[in-house]
């Protein structure tokens, strides 16, 4: 690539030189446009993977007014229902000819705001948006001039399409699969203090429900709170529940990493799950099918909010004017071992 454009860049000036066509008909075979002799194509493809070129993204942005990617934007990817979760976003983009940018937050307030103003939004026709720090007091931001669509549940409302979880009822079938198998003393590993609107606040409140509906008194006792959601952090509730000698027969995590962090603290008491202590989680993690014993779980429709997240941010990238929807897709219970006695 030797002296080709300025600063040693290859330029379209450049294919043409070698492929002996025109600029125009290198811009007309870069941007897959028809009309044009096969094997004249094929001698500018040719030139172009002989040079090495590769297309100004903002140029093509400019000319075409698309870039071909949208992003994601994400919490934490080492929690293994959004590193799953991206996988099928990514897989349903493919699908339709997009390529995916994806960006982690750390679920961290700032960082989840500078994702909605970064240069990067210029790369990319629109974005996919998982929140856990902002909140409805936090709605103005997400007021953008480029397609969003929203997952989760931390922002209701507004100008944009919502795709979710039917956190509640979800909830409340993990909770009621338990008490139909005879459990009572039902523990929750992983609450958040003073949550109102989040996932935890959601889940527990489908708990609760379930309780109610059984007649089984609510124990604050049986319910232990932890910060993010990670196995860790399963087994140091699981821990603080067993280290209080508080009497439990069932234990449901608020998502399957602290499920499987809360059966890794029963093993190491030598505690039989589920002869002694059932085990529920949420989301249906690959890693469920796999523990010992296997995780009973949650399955809150990962797929389906992957496809639906990227089928509406395509139509509003497209130009659709149809009216913003929230999307709750369909949950199941999938019973493994963890819960079967």
């Amino acid at each position: 690539m030797n002296g080709t454009g300025v600063g040693g860049t290859v330029t379209m000036h450049d294919v043409a030189a070698l492929a002996g066509v025109s600029v125009k008909t290198v811009s007309n075979v870069v941007n897959d446009y028809p009309h044009i002799r096969p094997a004249t194509r094929d001698k500018v493809k040719r030139a172009i993977d002989t040079l090495g070129y590769r297309m100004n993204i903002s140029a093509r942005s400019l000319r075409k007014g698309r870039t071909g990617i949208i992003g994601l934007a994400l919490p934490e990817l080492s929690l293994p229902y959004f590193a799953e979760l991206a996988d099928s976003v990514i897989r349903a983009a493919e699908e339709r000819g997009v390529v995916v940018l994806i960006e982690q937050t750390g679920a961290d307030r700032q960082h989840e705001l500078d994702v909605l103003t970064s240069e990067r939004r210029q790369l990319t026709d629109g974005l996919i948006f998982s929140p856990l720090a902002l909140g409805p007091d936090d709605a103005d931001a997400l007021k953008v001039d480029y397609p969003l669509v929203v997952l989760g549940e931390r922002i209701f409302g507004g100008d944009w399409d919502h795709v979710t979880m039917n956190n509640v009822d979800a909830a409340r079938a993990a909770t009621q699969h338990l008490i139909d198998r005879g459990r009572r003393r039902i523990a929750v590993v992983g609450a958040h203090a003073g949550e109102t609107m989040g996932s935890a606040a959601l889940r527990l409140l489908g708990y609760q429900a379930a309780l109610a509906a059984n007649g089984i008194p609510f124990d604050p006792a049986l319910v232990v709170e932890g910060g993010l959601w990670h196995r860790s952090t399963g087994a140091a509730c699981t821990e603080q529940l067993l280290d209080a000698q508080v009497k439990v027969d069932a234990i449901f995590g608020l998502n399957d990493a602290l499920a499987l962090g809360a059966l890794h603290a029963l093993h190491a008491r030598r505690i039989d799950v589920p002869g002694e202590i059932a085990v529920i989680g949420f989301d249906d993690i690959e890693d469920a099918a796999y523990a010992s014993p296997t995780l009973t779980s949650i399955s809150p429709g990962r797929e389906e909010i992957a496809a639906t997240a990227v089928e509406l941010l395509l139509a509003r990238i497209a130009g659709g004017s149809e009216p913003y929807r929230r999307v709750i897709p369909d949950f199941d219970v999938i019973e493994r071992e963890s819960t079967l006695v």
